[in-house]
């Protein structure tokens, strides 16, 4: 992905107000503003639209304002820009990246895609869109184990990069995926040890848990699903207390949601801190929102021809997504 710095870091003003500035500049400029449930929660409530990897996708595929702000990571903007290659696509900072997609490099993937011939490639969106362009099908949390099922059961699967998610899919389905050895930084630091802990402080407490998270930590799970099913389950739930064991971004729209319920964030095994941040998505800030509104900048471009190829299995994965219902 090519980006331009612009003015991302450009010194605001502390006497003024960001929140009527950048609601003022989005107007000005015909702008919407996505932002994804991890963002900070001064992000998540200015935003227009706030979701998970699949939500965001569809709702810029759809988007008919000139420019998007995606307010998340970087293969997220390239996502936004593959879907709708005539706007301008902004990210706030471009600095913000990913451990998963760093972790799945496009030319050791095809190298791995070229020792396993005859193999259907399945990844997940949290990949940059070299690795995009490599694939048959893209999948997110949300919707991965429907996509596979949605292929005959002897149908040899490659899935990458996240092996926990891959290994959970597996598990549910019966299948014999071929995995890449990749991982979320975030989602692996949750400790068992910890869990357990915390579910003898609160013994009434759910835990919810993301798919991303080791297999052992799952175990313990009383829900597993992507970050808008367990925000689903909290809001339908009749229990008042939930562990959450993801980032802990979407804590804010949770309690939000249900100001009468308890949500306790799973702690890092390796940290005293009470909570899981995404360094990469704690990067966006609302300073570095309104430079990104005021100057345009950066601006997400991604090469044509990668481009054409990793729009197919998007749009593919958005069109299975929409057949089954999701």
């Amino acid at each position: 992905m090519n980006v331009d710095k612009g003015y991302v870091d450009s010194p605001v003003d502390k006497d003024i107000d960001l929140k009527a500035e950048i609601l003022r500049l989005k107007k000005e400029k015909g702008a919407v503003i996505l932002a994804h449930y991890y963002q900070k929660g001064e992000i998540q409530d200015i935003a227009d639209y706030i979701g998970d990897s699949l939500a965001l996708a569809q709702i810029a595929s759809r988007l008919t304002e000139p420019i998007i702000v995606l307010c998340g990571v970087n293969f997220m903007g390239e996502t936004a820009k593959i879907l709708c290659p005539d706007k301008k696509v902004l990210i706030p900072d471009l600095s913000a990246g990913c451990s998963l997609a760093d972790s799945c490099k496009a030319d050791e993937f095809k190298k791995f895609i070229d020792d396993n011939p005859g193999h259907t490639v399945i990844s997940y969106v949290n990949t940059s869109a070299d690795v995009k362009a490599l694939t048959d099908v893209l999948v997110t949390s949300t919707n991965a184990r429907q996509i596979v099922e949605s292929f005959p059961e002897d149908t040899p699967i490659i899935f990458g990069p996240d092996r926990n998610l891959g290994n959970y899919i597996n598990s549910v389905t019966g299948r014999n995926m071929k995995l890449w050895n990749g991982a979320c930084h975030v989602h692996e630091q949750f400790s068992v040890e910890k869990l357990a802990e915390l579910k003898r402080q609160y013994p009434d407490a759910k835990v919810l848990a993301h798919p991303e998270c080791p297999a052992p930590l799952l175990i313990l799970a009383d829900k597993v699903g992507s970050t808008a099913a367990l925000l689903n389950y909290a809001v339908k739930s009749d229990n008042k207390e939930f562990i959450v064991a993801t980032e802990s971004g979407i804590l804010h729209e949770m309690r939000k949601r249900c100001p009468d319920k308890i949500f306790i964030p799973a702690p890092p095994a390796d940290s005293t801190c009470a909570c899981n941040d995404c360094s990469f998505m704690k990067l966006n800030t609302m300073e570095k929102l309104y430079n990104c509104l005021k100057y345009e900048q950066p601006q997400v471009e991604v090469d044509s021809e990668i481009a054409d190829k990793a729009r197919r299995p998007i749009e593919r994965m958005l069109e299975i997504s929409e057949k089954l219902g999701l």
